[in-house]
């Protein structure tokens, strides 16, 4: 069976961008495998990795998200290309649809057709990466756009094979993962729990023929050691009341309904409640310290030890960490604690089958 990979994620903390490469340089001579940014409505998730491109050796780095819809196709396919270029071949490009709130109210971009709209640019990234003319004719995006003066170009970079991991939630979405990328990045996951995610996944990977012997999960939560597991519990239930309550309308939360799916339909109906009606302390106290301690990797170092064994046994190829800590000092060495367990479990023959075996 592959080892259990590791991943961190970069972006600037209270000890800004120095403090944060300092972070991923030490952690790559920790052997973290992976390095992803992300993108809301601050930083963008392509920049960061230009600056740990050259200032790191080994590890890899990802795009956990880039918007799909806020970039062409094809500029999408430009920077995927420089990436891999100037790291030396160890770029991943993750996509994603995010959300109206984001794509409607930051980029002034209708929300419409997101799924079809990341499958086509997929498509056109891929054929873009291989170096082909690009003539295509989608739902979404037509290229060249008929009826003006444009021409199907090739890409004048050197093509390049570029990993593409979709973060999705929604069945129909998972199914599509399942059908045409490499890997998959998941959110609000729970992997005791994680056939919810992997049955669409395999779904879609039978439908079109595919093998899943390569494919990769990236999944994860907070790493905290401690014996006081109601007080760490406690500290991690207003960011989930946030994520189940703020991060999508009323209608329209898919982290929320991933939860649901995964058996708390009641809870998180009657959190998501509380917080638009701006009872946020009464949400985050309705979070019981069961879902907390199943979505991270808290407490003994025995109690995390058996974490990473979920998480390997749920399927998942790379755990994705946030280490806990004040200080930069701390947070390494919780790190390097974490870094030990993960490899005494890849020493151990394996409990249970991996989920997409």
């Amino acid at each position: 069976m592959t080892p259990l990979r590791v991943g961190i994620g970069f972006g600037p903390g209270p000890g800004g961008w120095p403090e944060a490469l300092a972070y991923v340089r030490e952690a790559e001579r920790l052997g973290v495998d992976s390095a992803w940014t992300s993108e809301a409505w601050g930083f963008d998730a392509v920049t960061p990795l230009a600056l740990l491109a050259g200032q790191t050796e080994r590890i890899r780095l990802g795009t956990g998200i880039v918007q799909v819809g806020t970039r062409t196709p094809a500029l999408i396919a430009m920077t995927a290309l420089t990436l891999q270029a100037i790291s030396g071949g160890r770029f991943i490009l993750g996509l994603g649809s995010s959300g109206p709130q984001v794509i409607e109210g930051w980029h002034g971009i209708p929300f419409q057709r997101p799924l079809q709209r990341l499958r086509e640019t997929v498509d056109i990234v891929r054929a873009a990466c291989r170096g082909e003319r690009l003539a295509y004719q989608g739902s979404v995006y037509r290229l060249p756009l008929p009826g003006g003066e444009g021409r199907p170009l090739r890409t004048s970079a050197p093509p390049a094979d570029v990993p593409i991991y979709l973060a999705t939630l929604g069945p129909r979405a998972l199914e599509v993962t399942g059908e045409i990328a490499d890997g998959w990045i998941a959110s609000s996951f729970m992997p005791t729990r994680s056939s919810t995610f992997l049955e669409p996944i395999r779904r879609g990977a039978a439908r079109a023929g595919r093998s899943l012997d390569r494919f990769e999960i990236v999944a994860g939560g907070v790493v905290q050691f401690g014996d006081d597991i109601e007080r760490l519990a406690a500290a991690r239930k207003p960011g989930f009341a946030f994520e189940i309550g703020a991060m999508g309308s009323r209608e329209h939360n898919f982290y929320k309904d991933a939860y649901a799916r995964q058996g708390w339909h009641e809870l998180v109906e009657r959190v998501q409640a509380l917080w638009l009606e701006r009872r946020r302390e009464e949400a985050a106290a309705l979070i019981p310290d069961a879902f907390v301690l199943e979505a991270n990797l808290l407490g003994t170092e025995a109690m995390v030890r058996d974490r990473i064994r979920a998480y390997r046994d749920g399927g998942v190829t790379t755990i994705q960490v946030s280490p806990a800590g004040e200080t930069l000092a701390e947070r390494l060495e919780t790190l390097g604690r974490f870094m030990a367990l993960v490899a005494e479990v890849n020493r151990e023959a394996p409990a249970l089958p991996s989920e997409l075996a």
